[in-house]
């Protein structure tokens, strides 16, 4: 890296700059090829994407019967009222060129005996569609693939180590990006031009105590832009796996579904269940019931576990080998303990708000991946969407930026903006996640939502740790916009609107400047200002 330090500071004609080392980065890099790419990524290529931890696969309308109108119709339902149905379309009619792409990128998905891709059905999928790896290593494989095809691409630098922690603008256009050695925040920042930028950060899931997702996904894409003054979409939806492993790990393991299809129960420490009277189907139940039944009961002191003692016993290590090794490793037997859980944080339905083209709300900047928002999610995401949307938007954002003619970069500013030198808060990056998975969690409500507003804001206003601060953005963003939405949709769930509100089936857009107003008008006791609704 010292090498490419220096070169990063003198080199003003950097052409496409990607931010993001998963799977839409990757994938947009190579599509970009032969046109000069320099890739950004705080981790080592490989570690720190959501996608390499993805155990399902891609959804894809290719087996015989199925369609892609089909496959749109199961995501628009999935998505509660707020789904871009023209985005829906366009999105499912790309995946089988998308999947073809990723075969001649070399990922082997599994075959049937006649050589024909397999597929196999997800929850709320009205057809079998999701094409995978040797079962539930999709996502290792696919970014695995990717990685040795982004090596052996030329157009393509690597520049690993790195935390872009801020975007530098010139009036509504970005410019390039403001990095930092990811092993030493404490360095001099790097300042990079470019004539397009591309996020591709990944999800919040990171913002939360509780989380399946890696350390990277703390929100930091859509931090920065929104700070540079994007618009943002949908930031209050955010997707819970109700079954994650406390065993005091970060990231959270999870425990399968599987377990509750093959009979495992949800109980309490009591040892009652808990499932039965808020659902006919029980521990069968839709996802995000199931993770608020799990949410109360630990809220209410009761705690909550996943019992397969009865209905697995000793055949749980040859069932579910994974898991139960996970549990051993932490001195837990799930053949004769019930196994402690919470629900986790998993995928973030907003993000940064882009077009049909992956064009963000200011000059220069593309978002793909789980960063942006296309529309295409909803309220809440159909299962194996997330990977198909990440290669459709990368390629759209190639072709798009290909199609450019760029001016020469604007000059940088001549002094950059940085964080006042004032005493750190007392909330510090744990407790913020904490506070995060309490008040802006599973299940919300209006005092909780509101104190979490002002705590945030009081944070990114304040403080002189610019990662802190880019935590505390993305947190106020996801926080104003639920204390807005006063009714539940989706994933987002208010106990004191526990009813869908026909009337504001809108999706969200705000800024940072909404969000900041928001808690202003709170801290003054006064009504705030609604969150402007983003009406088609």
């Amino acid at each position: 890296m010292p090498s490419q330090h220096h070169e990063l500071i003198d080199n003003s004609n950097n052409d496409v700059v990607i931010v993001g080392g998963g799977l839409a980065g990757l994938f947009c890099g190579l599509k970009l090829a032969p046109r000069p790419v320099i890739l950004v990524s705080a981790a080592p290529l490989g570690e720190g994407a959501s996608t390499a931890w993805a155990q399902g696969g891609i959804a894809a309308a290719i087996a015989e019967g199925d369609s892609a109108e089909a496959h749109a119709i199961d995501t628009i339902a999935a998505g509660a009222g707020l789904v871009d149905e023209a985005i829906a379309l366009e999105l499912v009619r790309e995946a089988p060129a998308r999947i073809h792409d990723l075969l001649q990128y070399g990922v082997p998905f599994d075959r049937d005996l006649g050589g024909s891709l397999a597929v196999s059905q997800e929850a709320a999928h009205s057809a079998r569609r999701i094409v995978h790896v040797r079962g539930d290593m999709a996502g290792r494989a696919i970014i695995a693939a990717l990685i040795e095809a982004v090596r052996a691409t030329t157009s393509i630098r690597v520049v690993e180590g790195y935390v872009a922690e801020a975007l530098l603008t010139d009036g509504d256009a970005v410019t390039g990006l403001q990095l930092r050695q990811a092993a030493d925040l404490s360095a001099k920042p790097v300042n990079i031009a470019a004539r397009a930028v591309v996020l591709a950060t990944g999800g919040i899931g990171h913002l939360y105590s509780v989380t399946t997702n890696p350390v990277e996904a703390g929100g930091l894409g859509l931090a920065i832009a929104a700070r540079a003054g994007a618009v943002i979409a949908d930031p209050e939806f955010v997707q819970f796996h109700p079954t994650a492993i406390m065993i005091g790990r970060d990231p959270a393991p999870l425990a399968t579904e599987a377990l509750r299809g093959e009979g495992a129960t949800l109980v309490n420490g009591k040892g009652e269940r808990f499932m039965q009277p808020r659902h006919r189907l029980a521990e069968l139940a839709p996802r995000d019931i199931v993770a608020r039944g799990v949410f109360a009961e630990i809220a209410s002191g009761r705690g909550a576990f996943l019992d397969a003692t009865a209905s697995l016993g000793k055949r749980f290590a040859e069932k579910f080998p994974t898991v139960h090794a996970t549990c051993i490793s932490a001195g837990i037997d799930p053949a004769t303990q019930p196994i402690p859980i919470a629900p986790a944080a998993h995928y973030h339905m907003g993000g940064v708000a882009v077009d049909a083209r992956g064009r963000s709300s200011l000059k220069g900047l593309w978002a793909g991946g789980e960063v942006a928002c296309t529309g295409a999610h909803g309220a809440n995401r159909l299962a194996s969407n997330s990977l198909l949307e990440a290669v459709v938007f990368a390629a759209r954002i190639a072709e798009d930026i290909s199609g450019h003619n760029f001016a020469t970069p604007a000059r940088f500013p001549a002094v950059m903006a940085t964080p006042r030198n004032c005493a750190m808060p007392p909330l510090t990056g744990a407790n913020l996640r904490g506070m995060m998975t309490s008040h802006v969690g599973v299940i919300r409500d209006h005092d909780r939502l509101a104190e979490a507003v002002r705590t945030f804001a009081a944070i990114e206003r304040d403080t002189g740790n610019i990662a802190l601060r880019n935590m505390a953005t993305t947190a106020l963003l996801v926080a104003a916009a639920a204390w807005a939405r006063r009714e539940s949709r989706g994933a987002h769930y208010r106990a004191d609107f526990p009813a869908q509100n026909p009337d504001l089936a809108q999706r969200t857009l705000t800024t940072l400047a909404t969000a900041r107003e928001t808690a202003a008008s709170l801290s003054e006791r006064a009504s705030p200002r609604w969150i402007q609704p983003l009406i088609a």
